[in-house]
């Protein structure tokens, strides 16, 4: 328990536990020490998606669902340069109003489907119902609410252990239409969800039977209607 306290510090712990936190805080190149980044701005190099839906445009990954392409399953966008166990990444991204997504990492692509996979996700949506939350893709499903911090154990619902702050005070924080940064702290079996400087979820799994350790990193674009999503400034620290 010691060493999941000293992670969920790190990331900044829930209201009450610690002083409040600031609402977006100045980026230092201390904070960046250790990152490098995954995706070069130009081209789609070290990562494999379907052509269909996904492109490099002003310097973003950009995932597209046009009306001549909609989805029948969920389909992502790899990164094919390594499994990490251990690490922390940071991005920033833009969604449609009517657009949904999602980060995965520590996921397995699956055999039955091109570009599926299955694992962890941090979740993001124009609508802003999901943004911040921890869903298992093709999995548990949802794992930990915007505001909880929650432990799952073996054939047990959720335990919510604590509160991270009040849903609608942390669903202000999402900068709607614009663009945001996301934060994955992700450190043996804690994960931790981080938005605009904002704890938004943190999972603590000790279900040995469905806990993932390491697998591959990838972004979603999701069964709907027409949407676009953009990601830029992806940045990977590895332990």
């Amino acid at each position: 328990m010691k060493t999941i306290l000293r992670l969920v510090t790190l990331a900044v712990l829930p209201t009450g536990w610690l002083p409040a936190q600031p609402a977006a805080p100045v980026v230092t190149p201390a904070e960046e020490a250790g990152f490098e980044s995954i995706f070069d701005g130009q081209t789609l190099a070290g990562w494999d998606g379907d052509p269909r839906y996904w492109r490099v445009e002003d310097g973003c990954l950009v995932g597209e669902i046009t009306p001549e392409t909609i989805l029948k399953r969920n389909t992502f966008i790899i990164w094919r340069g390594g499994q990490p166990r251990d690490f922390e990444l940071k991005l920033e991204y833009r969604i449609s109003d009517r657009g949904n997504s999602g980060i995965n990492y520590r996921s397995t692509q699956l055999t039955d489907a091109a570009w599926s996979l299955r694992g962890y996700q941090a979740d993001l949506d124009g609508p802003d119902r999901y943004t911040g939350l921890n869903y298992e893709e093709r999995g548990r499903t949802f794992l930990a609410s915007r505001g909880q911090l929650v432990r799952l154990t073996p054939g047990q619902k959720p335990a919510i252990l604590g509160s991270l702050g009040e849903p609608d005070a942390l669903k202000a924080i999402v900068r709607v239409g614009d663009w945001n940064e996301y934060h994955l702290v992700i450190r043996g079996n804690t994960l931790i969800h981080i938005l605009n400087g904002r704890t938004m979820s943190v999972v603590i799994d000790d279900d040995p039977a469905h806990a993932r350790l390491d697998g591959v990193i990838g972004v979603q674009v999701h069964v709907g209607p027409p949407m676009k999503v953009e990601y830029r400034n992806i940045r990977l620290k590895t332990f």
